[in-house]
């Protein structure tokens, strides 16, 4: 019997799950609904890290609308663990911000594929803010975002060609980007405020785990390879340090903080994957490829043991483990 099922049987029903996701306060004990009978409504949103997107992370789930959700993304884990005691909603969306998630829809861009470089059935039609899929029944909504708001992405991209200008040496990246940052979090500050904000006006009743970001860089970047596709290719040395101490961690501060002030459930990936980072031998996560025969991107994204690992803290985290 999967982990997650032999707990759930510990607890008996549906509604036991659901009963124990939720502690309302008194006030709201008064004003909400009689508890249901039926599966737990849950909601996933948040980006690429959530869809799952490479070809790491398995095949593509229909309905395929260009957010690249795959059979091994975290959410699609614990939903066949839960089977039938679960409703999922799951409208992720790789490349989605903060404010794809509760105000603006979205044109997603689909699944990089070898040779082409792009996804080949591109362009895709808009896909409608991930917070239609939340309402006043929902129970339990996981939301993984923040990486595209902070730029995330365009850094490592344009690390790994000013990295290749000076063969590696020095902080080129650093040196363009570090400036910029302050403002940047401040935005993404508000956003994620915003984001939370109105995800519990829409599911009052709901709780709302906000998901981190794992560990990209190692400790000990000397085990970053310069020039390896299969780690972070040309990105100097010096600029993995401080992509991983002034970019990542302050992200994933910043997602907690805010986390912690509407009363949410932080779910932190950094410690459990430490040791497991790109570099790593044992890596939960792949390079900018996956594999070079065969040709497979991975963009710096959770691969199969990653997305398992994040599954597990999810699952503990709903259950209040």
């Amino acid at each position: 019997m999967p982990r997650l099922l032999s707990r759930l049987a510990v607890a008996g029903t549906a509604v036991a799950l659901a009963a124990g996701l939720i502690t309302p306060t008194t006030a709201e004990a008064a004003t909400r609904p009689a508890t249901r009978t039926g599966a737990l409504r849950w909601a996933a949103l948040g980006d690429s890290y959530t869809a799952g997107m490479i070809e790491a992370t398995g095949d593509l789930t229909e309905p395929r609308d260009g957010c690249a959700r795959t059979t091994g993304s975290y959410p699609e884990l614990i939903r066949r663990d839960l089977g039938s005691l679960v409703s999922l909603r799951d409208v992720s969306c790789s490349g989605a911000t903060g404010k794809n998630v509760y105000a603006t829809a979205q044109s997603p861009i689909g699944r990089p594929l070898p040779p082409l470089g792009t996804d080949p059935d591109a362009p895709y039609p808009p896909v409608p803010p991930q917070i239609d899929a939340v309402g006043p029944a929902t129970d339990l909504i996981t939301v993984g975002v923040g990486g595209n708001d902070l730029g995330f992405g365009e850094i490592l991209k344009s690390c790994i060609e000013l990295g290749a200008t000076t063969f590696g040496q020095g902080t080129p990246c650093k040196d363009k980007y570090d400036a910029e940052l302050p403002d940047r979090f401040n935005r993404l500050r508000a956003d994620y405020d915003r984001m939370l904000t109105a995800l519990h006006a829409r599911a009052p009743f709901a709780k709302v785990l906000t998901v981190g970001y794992p560990h990209l860089m190692p400790e000990d970047t000397d085990l970053c390879r310069y020039g390896d596709l299969l780690q972070f290719s040309t990105f100097a040395t010096g600029d993995l340090a401080w992509a991983r101490d002034a970019v990542l961690r302050p992200l994933n501060a910043v997602i907690a903080q805010d986390a912690a002030a509407h009363g949410d459930t932080f779910v932190d990936l950094y410690p459990a994957t430490a040791g497991h980072s790109v570099c790593d031998s044992d890596h939960w996560l792949d390079g900018v490829l996956t594999s070079v025969l065969p040709l497979e991107y991975a963009l710096v994204h959770p691969n199969a043991k990653g997305q398992a690992i994040v599954a597990a803290l999810v699952e503990d985290a709903a259950l209040g483990g």
